[in-house]
C-alpha cells in the first residue's frame, strides 16, 4: 500500500510538473520576453497623466491602471481558458479588495480637487473618462495573445502577494504590461506579423512563347517562384 501511494503521488507530481512547463506555451512554442524594469509610476506612457498629482495619487492611479488592465484580460482573454483570467481576477478583488478601494477612493479625491474651480459635477467626469480612457488603453486585437499571457502571469502573481501590497506588483510589471500591447508572433520560428502576401507569375501572353516558356527577351527576369522558394524536379 506504501508502494502504490508513493507510485500515485509522483504520477501528481509529474502531471502538475508537465502542466506548469506547458502552460506558457498556450499560444507559442517560444512567447516574446516582455519583461522590463520597474517603474516608478510618473512615466508619461504608463497611463493618463495626472497634472499636479501627489506621489500617493500618482501610485493610486498605477494601482487602478493595473486593476483595469486584469479586468480587461479577464473579460478579453476567456478564449482560453487555461490562463484562469476570470478566477484570478476575481481572487484579486477579494484579496485587494480593501488597497484597490483606497486607490479609487484617492483617485476620485484628486480628480475633485482639481476640478473644485468647476463643481462635484466637473470632478465625477473627469474620473469617468479617467475610467474610460484607461479601459480603452489596454483594449487590444493583435497583441492579444501577448496580453493575455502577461495579464495571466501577472495576475497570478497578484493572488499570491500578501494583502496591502498590490501596488509592489503594479510597480514591478506595469512596464511589462504595456510591453505586451505590442503585437509580436512566435520567437522559436520567428515570421512576420500580418497578412502574408501571395506572390503570382506573370501571365501575360507576350512573356510566354508557343512551348510555354519564359521569354527573358520580352519580360525580362522571370519573377517565379519567389525567392527562397523551390520547385520541386518532376
Amino acid at each position: 500500500m506504501k508502494v502504490l501511494r508513493t507510485a500515485l503521488a509522483l504520477c501528481v507530481a509529474s502531471s502538475g510538473l508537465a502542466v506548469a512547463q506547458s502552460a506558457s506555451a498556450q499560444f507559442f512554442l517560444q512567447s516574446r520576453d516582455f519583461s522590463a524594469a520597474a517603474v516608478t509610476g510618473d512615466e508619461a506612457d504608463l497611463g493618463q497623466p495626472l497634472p499636479g498629482a501627489t506621489p500617493a495619487e500618482t501610485r493610486a492611479a498605477l494601482v487602478w491602471h493595473m486593476r483595469a488592465a486584469l479586468n480587461v484580460a479577464a473579460l478579453q482573454c476567456q478564449f482560453e481558458p487555461t490562463l484562469l483570467t476570470v478566477p484570478t481576477y476575481n481572487s484579486i478583488l477579494a484579496d485587494h479588495g480593501e488597497e484597490l478601494k483606497n486607490s479609487f477612493d484617492t483617485l476620485t479625491k484628486y480628480f475633485v480637487r482639481v476640478n473644485k474651480a468647476a463643481g462635484p459635477k466637473a470632478g465625477q467626469t473627469a474620473l469617468d473618462q479617467f475610467g474610460t480612457r484607461t479601459y480603452s488603453s489596454f483594449a487590444t486585437v493583435a497583441a492579444q495573445y501577448g496580453f493575455c499571457q502577461t495579464a495571466a502571469s501577472i495576475g497570478r502573481d497578484a493572488i499570491f502577494t500578501p494583502r496591502g501590497h498590490f501596488s509592489e506588483v503594479a510597480l514591478a510589471r506595469s512596464r511589462e504590461l504595456r510591453n505586451s500591447l505590442i503585437p509580436w508572433g512566435e520567437q522559436r520560428f520567428p515570421r512576420r506579423i500580418g497578412r502574408d502576401t501571395a506572390a503570382m507569375p506573370r501571365l501575360d501572353v507576350i512573356c510566354w512563347n508557343k512551348k510555354g516558356e519564359w521569354v527573358d527577351k520580352k519580360c525580362g527576369a522571370q519573377n517565379w517562384p519567389p525567392a527562397g522558394v523551390g520547385i520541386a524536379g518532376r
